[in-house]
Formats: C-alpha cells, sequence, structure tokens
C-alpha cells in the first residue's frame, strides 16, 4: 500500500520536511514560515560542546509536539528502538506503523535523519529521503532486521493525524510563550552534552575557540539553524499583519533575518574563526533582544 501525495519536502530542517509533507498530505494550509513559527521549531537551538551535526536531532521536542496540535495536526510519538530492541518489540512497532498508514495517517522515523513512511510492500517500508541521495538515509526499511540501518538502531517513530484546529491568536500566543520559556529555561530542553538557547550559543563559541569551527558540525548546525530563523523572520511578517503585533512583528521579522544571515556567515568552512565567534556572539545579543521584546509583549508591555 502506498500513501499517495504524500512527499517529504526537501528542507534542511529534516523534521519541519516531515511536517510541511504531512500538512500537505492532509490539505491543511499554512506557508513554511507559519509551521516553523507556529510549531516553535524555528526558535529551537541546541548545539553539542563538541559542534557534532547531531545538534539539530537531540532535543526535548515535545512542546513543539503540542504545538503543531494548534495548527491541526496531532503528532503522537511510537516509542524508541534500538540495536537491543527485541525481534518481538520490533513486530510491534511494525505492526503499529501499517495499521496507521492503513488508516490513512501519515508515519515518520528519525534515526541519523527525520523521513516519512509512505507505504509499504512484502517487504519493507518505503520511506522518503529528504534530499536526492544514494543510501542515506536508506529509502526502505526491510522488515523484522531494518538492515538498511546498519549498526546505527537508533530510530523513533510517529504517527500524524488530522484534528481540529485552534484560533490563530491562540496558536500565535503559544508559539510565543514557547519562545521565552524555551529561551528562559534552556536546560528543560535538551539533554546532557547539549547547550539549548543561550547555552547553545555559549557551546557553539566555546567549540569554535577549541577547534571545531571548520567542522562538518559547525556548518550543518549552521545551516539548520540558520533555516529556522530565515523561517521564523517570515513568519514575523506574516503574523505582523495582526494589528497588536504590527510594529513588533516587523522589528522582529528583521532581528531574526540579521541572525540568520550571521548563521550563514558561521557556517562558511573557510571563514575566519574569530570571525566566527564574533558573529555567534552578535547573533546571541540579537536573540536575547528579540526574546526580550517578545516577553514584553506577553506581558502587556508591548
Amino acid at each position: 500500500m502506498k500513501l499517495d501525495n504524500l512527499k517529504q519536502a526537501p528542507l534542511n530542517t529534516t523534521f519541519m520536511g516531515v511536517v510541511r509533507g504531512v500538512f500537505d498530505f492532509y490539505g491543511i494550509a499554512a506557508s513554511d514560515s507559519v509551521l516553523f513559527g507556529a510549531s516553535g521549531h524555528g526558535f529551537a537551538l541546541n548545539i553539542h560542546k563538541e559542534l557534532c551535526p547531531s545538534g539539530p536531532y537531540c532535543w526535548n521536542k515535545e512542546p513543539v509536539r503540542l504545538l503543531l496540535a494548534n495548527l491541526g495536526v496531532q503528532m503522537e510519538y511510537m516509542g524508541f528502538y534500538s540495536t537491543e530492541s527485541s525481534s518481538e518489540e520490533r513486530h510491534h512497532v511494525e505492526g503499529l506503523v501499517r495499521l496507521h498508514l492503513d488508516s490513512g495517517h501519515p508515519c515518520s522515523l528519525l534515526n541519523m535523519e527525520n523521513q516519512l513512511i509512505t507505504g509499504y510492500d512484502d517487504v519493507a517500508f518505503q520511506v522518503s529521503q529528504p534530499w536526492p541521495c544514494n543510501d542515506f538515509p536508506p529509502k526502505t526499511l526491510t522488515f523484522g532486521t531494518w538492515q538498511e540501518l546498519g549498526d546505527e538502531v537508533h530510530v523513533d517513530f510517529y504517527n500524524f493525524r488530522s484534528v481540529g484546529k485552534r484560533p490563530s491568536e491562540c496558536a500565535m500566543e503559544d508559539s510565543l510563550r514557547y519562545a521565552v520559556e524555551s529561551w528562559r529555561n534552556p536546560k528543560a530542553q535538551t539533554m546532557p552534552g547539549y547547550g539549548f538557547g543561550p547555552d547553545a550559543y555559549d557551546n557553539w563559541v566555546d567549540a569554535i575557540q577549541s577547534g571545531f569551527g571548520a567542522t562538518h558540525g559547525n556548518w550543518w548546525n549552521a545551516t539548520v539553524w540558520g533555516e529556522c530563523r530565515r523561517q521564523l523572520s517570515g513568519y514575523f511578517q506574516e503574523i505582523s499583519s495582526n494589528p497588536t503585533m504590527r510594529t513588533l512583528g516587523s522589528d522582529l521579522g528583521v532581528a531574526y533575518a540579521e541572525i540568520a544571515d550571521l548563521l550563514s556567515g558561521v557556517s562558511e568552512k573557510d571563514r575566519d574563526s574569530e570571525d566566527k565567534v564574533e558573529k555567534l556572539k552578535l547573533a546571541r545579543s540579537v536573540e536575547e533582544l528579540a526574546v526580550a521584546k517578545i516577553e514584553a509583549y506577553l506581558n502587556g508591555a508591548g
């Protein structure tokens, strides 16, 4: 079986590529910028102490899952599986995935990358690749063996259902509250070895000063988090049509575009490390001010 018209968008932020595909499948209208902003994902920033490329994947997405429901999609977690998982456990989750697909509910997995599961045959699940590639991430998942994952089996499974939307004003305010909460309480958003929000900027600067500035991890983190800020800029430009957000939305659109430009510079492998550090310090200060403005608005002073 195959879910027709279920396709993953080629976004660098592969979680949002999955989300974009799900919203298109259900015919729920929302721009990329609104999906990034109202889901809260655009506000995320997670950096490992050694600038591991896992930064965009290893953080607490539970608030994002809840915010997606505001927009009309309920995301359900179906569990984590590893090389230690038994054949019975694998068989169980495979059955759940087939059941949801048969019911017309898209599913996804995260194993190194976020990928949509679009259907299955007698042998394997069909899995979307987020961009044109050969074997990684794989385009199938063989039943029972999951052989395509090799020795790197640390996979989460999800399903997505269409639900009723909340009013756009409520969705906007919820996303802004997450922006403030995740920045003010960063340790609750991630796991040991990583830093979130302001802690992420600190980790990033320290890692570059320790010699990690020209690594794949530096490039990938800057690419993903820069895309998030670019989409946030668009989000604030869109919601500036709200009378209460007109000036603030315009200002924040400019601020997050500036952060995106700075992170684009940080992503360049040949750029001098000192210049990257200065760009990150400036990006942090711009984002700190942006969050303070959001907080003031929510407290009735904006």
